[in-house]
């Protein structure tokens, strides 16, 4: 068990006072801009060539020239989901909302660029993106666009939690759905009446019969269509009732979209209610064959540890910028990624302090390494 000195002997470390300050400063989606003030203040202190906040809002913070034969992008995102966490570090763990998902694998990153340093022909880009958690991820589209005109960078860390010895390759992708009815009220005692509760209860349970269909000869996860319930409400003014459904779909690769999408909407019709649809982001999962994957490979066996790889069920800003550049692109951070959104969210530090370690370790061999 970790005592008290040892906890505070550990926060003056500056990578873990980073992180601390960082959660400790609240960022909900669309209210990220005192944490991202915060995080540029840090990067123009600890030897940044620049460091700004973009116009999505983002946390910008770049070490070398742009005029760098080579940039790599670590892209995290400042924004958490709702639910106040009590900051505090008891027994070696951090807790509070955001260690995890994903200021963790974001702080990781500038602490990590920062002791690096500049090193010759290299740019590093670190960027704190808005609204990832939204599912609009509106920093890492104005990040994505920007490469694209600048020009598109030779490689890419996402921020988010896979263990400090684990990297990530793909994630799923995300559709979600809007399901509305509307009918004349009536008595509930009249015979045959149907309710209008009935009818996204109808639709749901086509729904899931679909999806399990979909699903029967693919046994693993990453290849099938996860559905979930997310909310359900009705309404009624004494003349007529309406019942609003949301759901979403975790999506496999080669997805058919507009096929899929019909086939929802015909379900929707024959439960006599209508559709929309929003937040759709393609599945992606990357090659590992490539430097910046043999580059975390090597820093993580040098810490001591086996290199695992992993495919994730969720969704993040690998998908948006991903199928876009087309360069070579992992998700890394440290953290235990089933800790996400929950009342329990906490990080090790000396996790923590490993995935920096291991970036470190990984930035300077991708630097020195070719770039095949």
């Amino acid at each position: 068990m970790t005592t008290v000195a040892d906890a505070l002997s550990q926060t003056q470390k500056p990578e873990i006072s980073l992180l601390i300050e960082a959660v400790r400063i609240p960022s909900l989606s669309g209210q990220e801009r005192a944490l991202a003030e915060f995080l540029v203040a840090w990067a123009q202190e600890h030897g940044y060539t620049r460091a700004y906040v973009d116009p999505a809002g983002n946390a910008v913070a770049e070490m070398g020239s742009p005029d760098a034969t080579r940039t790599l992008v670590l892209l995290g995102h400042m924004d958490t989901v709702a639910g106040e966490i009590p900051v505090r570090v008891e027994n070696g763990k951090l807790y509070g909302r955001g260690t995890v998902d994903a200021k963790g694998p974001l702080c990781a990153f500038l602490a990590a660029v920062a002791n690096v340093g500049p090193l010759p022909d290299v740019r590093f880009v670190v960027v704190g993106a808005t609204e990832e958690e939204a599912a609009t991820s509106r920093g890492a589209r104005f990040i994505r666009d920007r490469f694209l005109a600048e020009g598109i960078p030779h490689g890419c860390i996402i921020g988010e939690p896979s263990g400090w010895s684990s990297i990530t390759l793909g994630y799923k992708g995300r559709l979600l759905i809007d399901f509305t009815a509307q009918q004349t009220a009536a008595h509930t005692a009249t015979p045959d009446a149907l309710g209008i509760a009935d009818r996204v209860c109808t639709w749901w349970a086509a729904l899931k019969v679909f999806c399990q269909e979909y699903n029967q000869d693919k046994p693993r996860v990453f290849d099938q269509i996860l559905p979930s319930l997310r909310e359900v409400r009705t309404v009624s003014d004494g003349l007529s009732d309406r019942v609003e459904a949301r759901v979403g779909l975790r999506l496999p690769p080669a997805m058919d979209r507009e096929t899929l999408e019909e086939r929802i909407r015909t379900m929707a019709q024959a439960a006599g209610g209508e559709v929309r649809f929003f937040g759709y982001e393609p599945a992606f999962r990357a090659d590992k064959h490539n430097a910046l994957v043999r580059a975390l490979r090597v820093a993580i066996r040098r810490m001591g540890g086996r290199p695992g790889f992993k495919v994730k069920t969720g969704t993040s800003d690998m998908n948006v910028v991903g199928p876009a550049w087309k360069c070579p692109i992992v998700a890394y951070g440290p953290g235990d990624s089933r800790l996400d959104h929950t009342p329990n969210e906490h990080i090790g530090l000396d996790e923590y302090m490993r995935g920096v370690r291991v970036l470190e370790l990984a930035l300077q061999h991708w630097a020195t390494a070719p770039s095949k």
